[in-house]
């Protein structure tokens, strides 16, 4: 925590910021150690150029504030207190003068105005660079994490498969997901978790439902946890005791496309070359039109963060970048297949998270 916050006061010093508020529940967990979901409540992570820094939160929550933050101090409202007055005080007994405060891009417009009319001589700029590099590059504090929620991911998919049965439907499979990750202590999904039978593994971002599972089905499971604040995100696609030719070919082109883009996980290389590859492969195979998404997305205490890998991202990879690889063909009406890791760049090339088997598989049962 030292560290982000030596590294957040450099740039705060740099662009003259008196003070950095952050409020969205990511940054709030970067830079504090504490993650919560307040609702509509306010919890205000802020730092300050020469201050140790402050949490404002519902008072409630300061026992969990105290219980992780240690390089700080925490100040609490009560639910018929008004929170900017309290974050007004607190500020001003640090800084005598505030003249620039930093904010995130997607801070809410009544939350901006709130500030405004707080300190209506400040000056605003935007503090998503210094955020987005800081947790663009994993620590290897970091990276333990990343594994441990991978290696849930994986679990989460074979348990999946354990419970295909002809007749059962996907939310029955999907609820036996999640019911045996909640066993392993998950408190949370990092995403709404898909189980897609048949055609309606056509759709990338389809709704399980009452579907129920036969012969000769695609299936395709995507889902991730979230574990001790980082997130995994995986995808695997089986058939269900039968493959026809045509899903095998869209099958193994899928698998070839993410083999191409993983063999160009290196530092140095341009993020769109690997979009570019792996879209080259399944378009040279026919089923370019059928490849309607990037080819993925940087991975970290959200499971869709910087950066984002698609053909027109030519920023370098670099040693320290977690991020997903996820190519997929889908065809509407008939099946869909998509083949996801998650990749870590290393000094030399990379590694993945997520493990479990992605050779064809057919499902007996």
């Amino acid at each position: 925590m030292d560290k982000r916050h030596q590294m957040i006061r450099k740039w705060m010093e740099e662009n003259n910021a008196d003070v950095l508020f952050l409020q969205t529940r990511p940054n709030v967990f970067y830079t504090t150690g504490f993650d919560t979901d307040p609702h509509e409540r306010l919890v205000g992570s802020c730092l300050f150029r020469q201050n140790d820094p402050l949490v404002v939160c519902p008072g409630m929550e300061i026992n969990q504030v105290n219980e992780v933050f240690h390089k700080g101090s925490a100040a609490g409202y009560s639910d018929t207190d008004n929170p900017w007055e309290l974050l007004k005080k607190e500020w001003t007994s640090r800084v005598e003068n505030i003249r620039t405060i930093a904010v995130e891009r997607d801070i809410s417009w009544e939350r901006l105005k709130e500030l405004q009319r707080a300190f209506p001589e400040a000056s605003f700029i935007e503090a998503n660079p210094v955020l987005e590099q800081g947790r663009l590059l994993k620590t290897e504090e970091e990276v333990a994490l990343l594994k441990e929620a991978a290696a849930l991911a994986d679990f989460g998919v074979e348990t999946g498969i354990a419970n295909l049965r002809e007749g059962i439907t996907e939310m029955e499979v999907l609820a036996a997901i999640e019911y045996e990750l909640k066993k392993k202590g998950v408190r949370e999904m990092a995403f709404s978790t898909m189980v897609l039978f048949g055609e309606k593994a056509g759709d990338p971002h389809g709704n399980p439902g009452t579907r129920k599972l036969k012969k000769g089905d695609a299936v395709l499971f995507d889902l991730g946890v979230i574990w001790k604040g980082y997130a995994s995100d995986i995808t695997r696609t089986v058939f269900f005791n039968h493959v026809t030719d045509e899903n095998q070919a869209i099958y193994e082109t899928v698998l070839a496309a993410q083999k191409e883009a993983l063999s160009l996980c290196r530092p140095g290389t341009p993020i769109g070359k690997l979009d570019r590859t792996a879209r080259g492969v399944i378009s040279a195979r026919g089923y370019g039109e059928y490849f309607p998404h990037r080819l993925g997305h940087g991975l970290g205490i959200e499971v869709h963060e910087f950066p984002s890998m698609h053909a027109n991202n030519d920023d370098p990879l670099q040693e320290g970048m977690a991020f997903t690889i996820e190519p997929g063909v889908y065809i509407p009406n008939q099946a869909g297949v998509r083949i996801e890791d998650d990749v870590y760049i290393t000094s030399s090339g990379h590694v993945t998270f997520t493990s479990f088997p992605k050779e064809l598989q057919i499902v007996k049962a």
